[in-house]
C-alpha cells in the first residue's frame, strides 16, 4: 500500500492518495478543487486514480471530487447517511455510488470500510483502511472533520453561519456518541485528519499532520469526558466565529461544484472599466501588499493582500457571492494562482481582473498609524478604536475602550459606526486591520485609519485589559 499526503496551507486542508502498487489502482480522499497535484503524484507512482471519496459535505472549501472524477473517469463514493437535508443532489450521476455505515469496497488489495461518524455534520463518514495484502487488521482511519490532532470537529457551523437554529446541540450530542464509539477501537490505529491548525472547523487543532487513536485517547480533551452533558457544554463553548461563506460552501458541495472547464476565463480590463465598475457599486478587491495599497489605490476598492495565507478565507468573509467579483492583481503573472485561490472557496463569478499599471490617476492613500503615535492621539475626544480580531483574542487582551467587531462581521455593522469620528482599526498583526480600514474607507468613512503594527507593539504603548 502507498499513502501520499497533500496539504493546502491556505485552507489548512488535508487530502490523501491511497494506492495499491500491485494493481496500480488508487483512491483519493477529500480532494481539493485543484486536482493537478493528485494527477501528478499518481503518474509519478505509476497509479491510476480509479476511486474518489469524501468524508462529508464540506463547508470550508469546494470539493474536488467531481473535478477529479471528470479528469480520470474514477467512481465517486458519497455518504448516504444524512437525512433529506444532507443528501448530495448529484447522487444520481452515473459515476456516483452511495455508501452507508458498514459498507466496504476495495482499491486493489486495499480494503475501505465505512464508519458513520456524525457530529460535525449528520452525514459525516470516516474510512477505515486495511492493506489485505499483508494484514488482516486495519492500519488507520481517514477521519475527515470528525477527529483532528488534539480536537474534534465543531457541530455549530450551520447554526452560526446560516442560522439553522437547533442544529448545534444535536450535533454535539452526536459527536459525543461518535467519540464513545472510537474509544472502543484499537489504540494502534493511525488517524489521518482532514484539517490542521488554522482551520475554522475546530477550536484547537494541532499542527502535526497525523496521530494515533491511542494518543488522542490520552491527550485529546474530547476523549476525557464520560458523560454527555459536560461534553456538550465543553464542545460548544469558545468556538471561533463561523465564517459566513461556510453556508455557501455547503450549498455548492451539496448541489455539486461546477467543473472548472465550464467556467469562463476572466478578462484583463483597463482603468476606464475599473472606474465604471466602482461607480456602479461593483466589488473590487485590491490584492497588492499593505504598503502598496496604503500608498495609492483606486477609491472604492478593498485591500486583501495576497501575500498572506489567509487570502481565500478573508475573501470568503467579504465577498457577495451573488455579484461579480473583480480583483486588482499584485502582479500580472499572478493571475493563475489568484484565480485558483478564489475558486477554491467557490468565487467563480470573476469576469475580469486588473493589473497594477491601471493605477496611473485618481488614486488615494490609506492613512496608517503606529502604536506610539496612537498612544499620543488617544486622549483626543472622538477617536474610536475598533478591534477586528476574533472573540477569543479580544477576551484574552484588548486595548482599553476598544470596540470589538470581528472583521467578518464589520460590513454588516457599518450603520452602527459614526462617520464623523476618526476610526482606528486594530488587530494582532496589522493585516486584518488594514482590510478593515480599507473596507471602511470604501464605504465612505473618510477618517478611517489602520494601526499597522501588531500586538507586541500596541501592548507596549497602549493600556490593555482582559475580559469581554
Amino acid at each position: 500500500m502507498l499513502l501520499k499526503y497533500f496539504y493546502d496551507e491556505k485552507l489548512a486542508q488535508a487530502s490523501y492518495l491511497v494506492g495499491c502498487v500491485a494493481t496500480g489502482e488508487a483512491l483519493v480522499v477529500d480532494p481539493a478543487r485543484h486536482v493537478t497535484p493528485y494527477l501528478a503524484a499518481a503518474e509519478k507512482e505509476g497509479l491510476r486514480i480509479t476511486h474518489v471519496t469524501e468524508t462529508h459535505i464540506h463547508a470550508d472549501f469546494v470539493s474536488g471530487s467531481r473535478e477529479l472524477a471528470a479528469a480520470t473517469g474514477a467512481t465517486i463514493y458519497l455518504s448516504d447517511m444524512g437525512d433529506a437535508d444532507w443528501k448530495y443532489a448529484y447522487a444520481d450521476d452515473p459515476n456516483v455510488l452511495l455508501v452507508r455505515d458498514g459498507d466496504s469496497w476495495k482499491v486493489g488489495n486495499v480494503k475501505i470500510d465505512v464508519l458513520h461518524t456524525p457530529g460535525h455534520t449528520p452525514e459525516h463518514i470516516a474510512f477505515q483502511i486495511t492493506d489485505t495484502a499483508g494484514a488482516d487488521k486495519p492500519i488507520g482511519i481517514f477521519t475527515g472533520d470528525f477527529l483532528f490532532v488534539g480536537d474534534v470537529g465543531r457541530p455549530d457551523l450551520l447554526e452560526e453561519a446560516a442560522g439553522l437554529v437547533g442544529t448545534k446541540e444535536v450535533g454535539a450530542r452526536q459527536q459525543f456518541a461518535t467519540v464513545e464509539r472510537f474509544k472502543k477501537l484499537p489504540d494502534y490505529l493511525q488517524i489521518w485528519p482532514g484539517h490542521g491548525a488554522g482551520s475554522a472547523c475546530g477550536k484547537a487543532l494541532g499542527a502535526i499532520p497525523s496521530t494515533t487513536l491511542g494518543y488522542e485517547k490520552l491527550f485529546n480533551p474530547a476523549f476525557q469526558w464520560d458523560e454527555e452533558e459536560p461534553f456538550v457544554e465543553w464542545l460548544l463553548a469558545d468556538q471561533p466565529e463561523a465564517p459566513t461563506y461556510f453556508a455557501q460552501m455547503k450549498k455548492v458541495n451539496k448541489v455539486g461544484p461546477a467543473l472548472l472547464r465550464s467556467l469562463p476565463s476572466p478578462t484583463n480590463f483597463d482603468r476606464s472599466t475599473l472606474d465604471g465598475i466602482i461607480e456602479d457599486g461593483g466589488q473590487v478587491f485590491d490584492l497588492r501588499n499593505r504598503g502598496q495599497f496604503a500608498a495609492n489605490h483606486a477609491p472604492g476598492t478593498v485591500n486583501v493582500p495576497a501575500d498572506n495565507t489567509g487570502l481565500a478565507t478573508y475573501m470568503g468573509w467579504l465577498v457577495d457571492y451573488e455579484r461579480p467579483v473583480y480583483v486588482l492583481l499584485p502582479s500580472i503573472d499572478s493571475e493563475r494562482e489568484i484565480l485558483r485561490d478564489l475558486r477554491s472557496i467557490g468565487i467563480d463569478y470573476v469576469p475580469g481582473y486588473f493589473s497594477p499599471d491601471v493605477l496611473t490617476h485618481r488614486t488615494q492613500a490609506l492613512p496608517v498609524v503606529t502604536a506610539r503615535e496612537l498612544a499620543k492621539r488617544l486622549p483626543q475626544n472622538g477617536l474610536l478604536i475598533v478591534d477586528v480580531r476574533g472573540k477569543t483574542e479580544y477576551t484574552e487582551k484588548h486595548i482599553v475602550g476598544a470596540r470589538h467587531i470581528p472583521l467578518g462581521y464589520l460590513a454588516r455593522q457599518l450603520e452602527s459606526l459614526p462617520k464623523d469620528r476618526t476610526i482606528v482599526t486594530q488587530c494582532a498583526s496589522g493585516y486584518r486591520s488594514q482590510i478593515a480600514a480599507s473596507l471602511l474607507q470604501a464605504a465612505g468613512f473618510d477618517n478611517a485609519i489602520s494601526l499597522n503594527e501588531g500586538e507586541e507593539c500596541w501592548t507596549r504603548f497602549l493600556p490593555t485589559e482582559q475580559g469581554s
